[in-house]
């Protein structure tokens, strides 16, 4: 069986847009959508479907329909399914991923505060989820490149490997950045001035982190030979870059947390502020 997009559905403008999203994916993969309600309240055993006795029916069964011609307008002929389960929309989210090729969901739904940048259950999705999760956000229809933030460390490969399948499947270009400064690296080695040192060795810090963004891009490179891939190496302060080039992305790719990420942290600093302040959509793969 094919592995479904699910895209979380409660009713708000957000959600719909995250529909339009995750039914393009969906067209992309071959795969079914699935769109997923909660109807909150006490959580059944292993997530089980609601079966409907009550009141919610009208209510819920119309926003399930405009969510399913939200997905025929924007990909039609995609095959929809329909989940409608008791439980918080965090916990019915989180099970889904399980079984889920990809989790697209919107930066806010009904119950966000308005003076909140991302909701809490893409956020809880983006440290939890067991599946890439795209939040969508930033231009409702955006063009340009896949950008992919390169972050160097192992974890980071599995938003590697994503962001050229995601190009592939757009027939788009992808363009790999990889910021760094000396604030977050190793800028010298054995006795003396650090901050001498750190002038004395900025080619070497630059030729380092260069040979990391080519040794990331390797084997996604050889499997995607497709892929058109233009590669940037910044000197700058990592968040404010990445948020400046999603300007001109259709897609922002990172991964959870990077080198310099806490062991404890299930979502680093980087792709927090992605997600709060990007202005496109972010997709958040976990390593």
């Amino acid at each position: 069986m094919s592995h479904p997009v699910i895209a979380g559905v409660d009713g708000s403008p957000s959600s719909l847009d995250a529909v339009g999203v995750a039914a393009g994916e969906a067209a992309l993969r071959n795969v079914p959508l699935r769109l997923v309600h909660a109807l909150g309240g006490p959580a059944r055993p292993g997530g089980s479907e609601y079966r409907g006795d009550g009141d919610h029916e009208p209510m819920v069964g119309d926003t399930l329909d405009r969510a399913a011609a939200e997905a025929e307008k924007a990909a039609p002929g995609v095959r929809v399914e329909r989940s409608v389960v008791t439980g918080g929309a965090t916990e019915a989210l989180e099970s889904e991923t399980r079984s889920a090729a990809l989790a697209v969901v919107g930066g806010r739904g009904l119950n966000g505060f308005s003076e909140l940048l991302l909701g809490s259950t893409a956020v809880h999705l983006a440290a939890h989820g067991h599946c890439p999760l795209v939040v969508v956000r930033g231009r409702p229809d955006p063009s340009g490149p896949v950008v992919l933030a390169v972050d160097g460390s192992p974890a980071g490969q599995a938003a590697v490997e994503f962001a050229f399948a995601e190009a592939a499947l757009r027939k788009a270009p992808l363009v790999a950045v990889h910021v760094w400064n000396t604030w977050n690296e190793r800028a010298y080695a054995g006795p003396g001035d650090p901050l001498a040192a750190v002038v004395a060795d900025i080619d070497r810090i630059r030729e380092a982190e260069g040979d990391l963004l080519e040794e990331a891009l390797t084997q996604a490179r050889a499997a995607h030979p497709e892929v058109e891939v233009e590669t940037r190496l910044v000197q700058a302060r990592v968040r404010n870059t990445l948020i400046e080039t999603s300007r001109e992305a259709r897609l922002m790719v990172a991964g959870t947390r990077g080198r310099g990420g806490f062991t404890g942290l299930l979502l680093g600093s980087v792709s927090q502020a992605l997600l709060h302040h990007a202005h496109c959509p972010v997709a958040v793969v976990r390593g």
